[in-house]
């Protein structure tokens, strides 16, 4: 399966009306337990930010979606800046 994702896009988990807006890290190995095959081109390391604290998970790149605006996982706040026609 080809990789849909790379470092640094920003993504959603499908289905979840409350899920956090998140930043792939990287791609990660994943073990299955049951046949003790190796996966590494299928799950996503994500991070985002809740409440001033760092959280991360590893998610199946089927179960995220893409989102269209980028950016900001911490809010900035941005002042008007000063016109000067001198």
């Amino acid at each position: 399966m080809p990789k849909k994702f790379k470092p640094g896009d920003w993504v959603k988990v499908k289905g979840k009306l409350t899920a956090p807006k998140m930043q792939v890290l990287k791609y990660v190995l994943k073990k299955d337990v049951i046949l003790g095959l190796v996966d590494h081109e299928n799950y996503l390391e994500c991070v985002w930010y809740k409440n001033g604290e760092r959280k991360s998970e590893v998610f199946h790149q089927n179960r995220l979606f893409k989102m269209i605006e980028t950016g900001g996982l911490c809010k900035t706040f941005l002042t008007n800046p000063k016109l000067s026609f001198t």
